[in-house]
This record gives C-alpha cells, structure tokens and sequence, in this order.
C-alpha cells in the first residue's frame, strides 16, 4: 500500500498484487483499476493516472467500479414493487453510472489477502434515490494468466444492483492515441440501439451488413465513420452488445501488439465504448493525454434500463439475497472452460 494523494479531506492509497506475468494495482478512490502491466511485454495495457486527483477531477469513471447500476436509466425512474422511484438525473435526461456521486467517487474500504484485493463499500438506503442498506463487495483476483473482477451485493430491502469495471484498454500502452488498429471479435448476433442521449433502447437490431458485426476479426476503426444511425447516435461504438446464453462464457476478444485478451463473463452482455468522448487534455501516467478513441472499453453488464423494459434479464437484487457476479479478462491464455 502507497499514497496515492488527496481530494477534499480524503487521504486515498494504491494497493498492489503481483506474480511473475502480471502486476495489478487498485486505489480506494472507487475500487478503481489503476494499473495492469504485461511483464514480458513491458506496457501497461488500461489508462489512468499518477495520483487520485486525475480520477476525481480530469476522466470520470476510467477504471472504477461503477454503481449502484451501471449505465443508464431512462429519466431517472423505475418501479419497483409497485413503488416508483426517482434517481437524481446527471446525464441529459437521464441518471448514468449510479448518479451524481456513484461508486466510482467512494471511499472503498480494500484489505489484501495472498492474490485478492477485497474491496468493501456501504451503501444507505436512498443513497442517490436507489432503495436497501446495500452491502457491496468488489474483489479483484490475480490470475495465472490474467485477472478477474468480482462484485457482490446483498441488501435488506428490494433493491436493483447492476455493477461493472470501466477500465480503458490499450494494448500500445498508457501514451497510445488511438485504439482504431486494435482488432475485435464479438460473440453476439444482436446489439441493443441507442437513442441520441446514449440511452438503450428495448429494440435491437442483427448485426448482419451492419458496421457492428464483429462476428469474425475486425479493426475497431473499419467501419467506426460510417453514415449509420447507430453509429451516428454514440458518435461510435457505444452500445450494449448481447451474449446469448446463461453461463460463464466468452463474450469478446481484443487484440493488438502482439498481445490477446479475452473477456468472459456470467453476464447477460456487455457494453464496447471506443473512447468517443475523450478530449485529449487530460495527463495521465506516463504523460499519457488520452484523445478521442485512444482507448476500448468492454463493460459487461445487464441490459442498461431493462428495469424499465420487458425482459426477462433484470438487475433486482431481493431483501437479504446475495447477488454476484464474475468477469475476467485472459491474456494469450487457451480457451477458459464453459459451463
């Protein structure tokens, strides 16, 4: 553990795991990744910053663990229980990523145990509209061939829990400005439309003859300009990309410089954002500045707003009921097992 610098009157710290491929650094400032480095390739393949301040002021959200409900949730509203409730809004009409001060902006409480950084955070109830005393635990694993993310939460009301990782990926490094020559392949026939706000629709569309089909390798920047509405919507990839299935299963996979990972999950999907957004003007590690579509993110997920939509898949958590999920992300390793 190390300084990791202040915001306000919060001290925040750097936590470390390491073996012999792999070093994965987490602060407390939003159970965020910080860090995760290749030895044998010497390149640090997520974005971020030298201290907290970057974080809490210059990109928000880069490798935190966003909730209580990742995404967005159409005008800040949702039934549950036959009760409504209102979510303050943040994000045009709608509340993004838990709201004005989700978990990404939180003190986490994180304690190291052999190849795990176990972060816990509290969450009152109606803490940004959101009902239950919701008990969250994050953990990240260092693995032999990569790392996996764990959320947990459990609470003593209804409530609806939908949590993911938004770490920024580039395979060239924390200096890299573009991310257009990484090569993606999706395992998903469908995608979820977005409307001009960037909020997901109930209606999808197949990916057949469209600029989303990724069914086979492509670069991400092939078809990121073409004249298509969906494109033109999340002003590039930005959208909810749907996994058939249940089970622990490969989703997508990313590659570039010699370097492949792989990312599998128990989730019903997961959203690729290219960066679209990105400004340029922060500075990062390694005076990294981040422009426009430097980096991809794969933020596996529920279906954004499906509490408001007439899906099977929603992110209800029930009173005292233990909900958990898990996402990892594989480094030139051999396919994980399916089941």
């Amino acid at each position: 553990m190390k300084d990791f610098g202040s915001v306000s009157d919060n001290n925040y710290y750097l936590y470390k795991l390491e073996n012999d491929k792999f070093i994965l650094e987490v602060t407390d400032y939003g159970a965020t990744l910080v860090s995760f480095i290749l030895k044998d390739k010497n390149v640090d393949v997520v974005f971020g910053f030298d201290d907290v301040r970057g974080y809490a002021e210059d990109v928000p959200y880069m490798g935190a663990s966003i909730g209580r409900v990742c995404n967005r949730i159409g005008k800040g509203k949702f039934i549950l229980n036959n009760n409504e409730y209102i979510l303050n809004i943040n994000n045009g009409p709608n509340s993004l990523h838990g709201g004005n001060v989700g978990f990404d902006k939180k003190l986490w409480d994180i304690k190291k145990e052999d190849n795990k950084l176990i972060c816990t955070y509290f969450s009152k109830d109606n803490e940004e509209g959101y009902p239950g005393n919701l008990n969250v635990k994050v953990t990240y694993e260092l693995l032999n061939d990569g790392f996996s993310y764990v959320y947990e939460g459990k609470s003593d009301k209804d409530t609806i829990f939908s949590m993911t990782n938004h770490a920024f990926f580039n395979f060239n490094g924390p200096n890299s400005n573009t991310v257009l020559d990484h090569k993606v392949k999706c395992y998903v026939d469908k995608v979820a439309k977005v409307d001009k706000n960037g909020l997901t629709l109930e209606e999808t569309f197949d990916v057949s003859n469209t600029p989303f089909d990724f069914r086979e390798f492509k670069e991400i920047g092939k078809d990121i300009d073409e004249d298509f509405e969906q494109l033109i919507n999340g002003s590039g990839y930005d959208h909810h990309f749907i996994v058939e299935g249940n089970s622990f299963r490969k989703m997508a996979t990313c590659k570039a410089n010699g370097i492949v990972m792989d990312v599998y999950s128990d989730l019903p999907g997961f959203h690729m954002y290219t960066g679209n957004f990105l400004d340029g003007n922060a500075k990062g590690k390694n005076k990294g500045t981040f422009p426009r579509r430097s980096a991809v993110c794969f933020e596996t997920q529920y279906y954004p707003n499906a509490i408001n939509y007439s899906l099977e898949k929603k992110p209800i958590l029930r009173k005292n009921e233990v909900k958990k999920h898990r996402t990892e992300f594989i480094f030139n390793g051999e396919d994980r097992n399916e089941d």
